[in-house]
């Protein structure tokens, strides 16, 4: 797989905030060390040579001009250091499994024909994958290296990341830092871009359940001809040329002596919908990032089941979409310092785009992937409300299919859309994602006296069980 891979959506470069960076140098921050800049120097030169002029005195010109050339040489160095530096990413697997260990490697080259004395190479990570204890990102080696290379030359730097939590990571880019010996001039500019590396949610199996024991007939009555369900006999009509043999009713054949035919309710499987709230406000920060894994776990549990049995599976949320975000905003590369340059770099965390996720519900490898790929890459919000949510994508959401509501909270206006699709129709399931049993009973109250199914889901191992309980009904 590559960075260009249609599910791993790439920078867009049209938009003027998200384009490739340029391959020229970036200016330096002028005389780095001292914090004096280009004008400075050159107004303490030129005052020396007005004082030596004015004073006769030789050896203040020659201070003069000894600080133009070693000004000037510097810069010039600098920026031929800067010019020379090149830097290259190696890719290794960008999707892989929870547990995993991708190696890193990025190749930094001189193609100058001048030694470049120092060069500091450091690989930038988000900062939200190195948070927590283990943090989603665990770094085995060094991320920053300094370097000296010779004309024609080239170095490694090398890390490895240990996967241990799902999500959407954006691995870089580098940042090529140099300058000249003195320290006066320092420059810095983008080395290797950055890749994406994805990382699927857990799966985890149903504990003491066949799914070679369930019913290959439908679960529900539709309107549409779709399947015949032997086991839902709706009438008997007279036999009709092109009617099958097995559906001859011959009890009526024979009272009758005309033949006639069995005519059956139409079904179909029922299959899931799932709905997860991402939503700040009803996932508070105390909880996390526990409950919020949890609830991707789950649901990537239960498509993982439900695909086996072959249902159809939806999905919808609130959250926001990783890679959407990165393929709309991009990442900038215009910096003057190094902080700036970092700062700038990392991953961007704000989306302020109101739209929720919706994958309808279909079948098949290719949609169940699609499915486990969106749940890896999904992100805690501040856009819409779990029941603004599904009062704005109801239209797109399959009529036959059970939603399944995976949340923690439900405000007023969560309940309500609930309780008002239960009322038209709808088949609902709740899944409160809560440890203590007096918060499950304040969300489940109003469900429950709805009589619409609710189940609790307290940590990791109870989750085969609610997955059980689930697809079981």
């Amino acid at each position: 797989m590559s960075v260009g891979d249609p599910a791993l959506p790439a920078v867009d470069a049209s938009r003027p905030s998200a384009g490739r960076p340029s391959e020229e140098p970036f200016a330096g921050a002028g005389a780095g060390g001292a914090g004096i800049g280009v004008l400075g120097w050159l107004a303490a030169a030129a005052a020396l040579i007005l004082l030596g002029m004015i004073a006769g005195a030789s050896l203040w010109l020659y201070a003069a001009y000894a600080a133009v050339a070693l000004f000037v040489g510097n810069r010039l160095l600098a920026r031929a250091w800067s010019n020379q530096a090149v830097a290259r990413r190696r890719t290794g697997p960008l999707e892989v499994e929870v547990g995993a260990t991708v190696p890193i490697e990025i190749v930094v080259e001189n193609r100058g024909r001048l030694p470049i004395a120092w060069l500091l190479v450091e690989d930038l990570l988000p900062r939200a994958a190195l948070l927590h204890d283990p943090p989603p990102l665990g770094v085995e080696g060094s991320r920053l290296q300094l370097m000296l290379l010779g004309p024609g030359r080239s170095r490694f730097l090398g890390y490895r990341l240990k996967c241990n939590r799902r999500g959407y990571y954006q691995i870089g880019p580098s940042v090529l830092e140099t300058g000249d010996l003195m320290g006066l001039n320092r420059r810095y500019r983008v080395g290797a871009e950055p890749q994406y590396l994805l990382v699927m949610p857990r799966v985890i199996p149903l504990a003491g359940y066949d799914v070679a024991s369930r019913r290959p007939i439908g679960e529900i009555r539709i309107s549409d001809q779709l399947m015949d369900d032997p086991t839902r006999l709706r009438g008997i009509r007279q036999w009709q040329p092109g009617d099958p043999l097995r559906q001859v009713h011959w009890a009526a054949t024979a009272r009758t002596g005309t033949l006639h035919s069995k005519v059956y309710e139409p079904t179909t499987v029922a299959g899931a919908t799932l709905v997860l709230d991402l939503h700040r406000d009803t996932n508070p920060q105390r909880h996390e990032p526990v409950r919020s894994e949890l609830a991707i776990t789950l649901a990537a549990s239960l498509a993982a089941a439900l695909y086996e049995m072959g249902q159809p599976i939806g999905l919808l949320t609130n959250g926001r979409d990783a890679a959407d975000r990165i393929k709309t905003e991009g990442w900038a590369a215009d910096f003057r310092t190094r902080s700036l340059a970092r700062s700038t770099l990392a991953m961007r965390d704000e989306d302020s785009r109101l739209r929720p996720v919706v994958i309808s519900a279909d079948r098949g490898p290719v949609h169940q992937r699609e499915i486990q790929r969106t749940l890896a890459r999904l992100e805690l919000t501040a856009a819409l409300p779990l029941g603004v949510t599904l009062l704005e994508a109801e239209s797109r959401l399959a009529r036959d299919t059970t939603l399944i509501v995976v949340l923690q909270q439900a405000e007023p206006s969560t309940t309500a859309a609930i309780l008002g699709m239960a009322r038209r129709g709808w088949s609902v399931a709740i899944i409160v994602n809560r440890y203590d049993v007096n918060d499950y009973a304040k969300v489940a109250g109003p469900f429950i006296a709805a009589n619409i199914p609710v189940m609790q889901l307290v940590d990791e191992q109870q989750l085969p069980e609610v997955c059980r309980r689930v697809v079981s009904r």
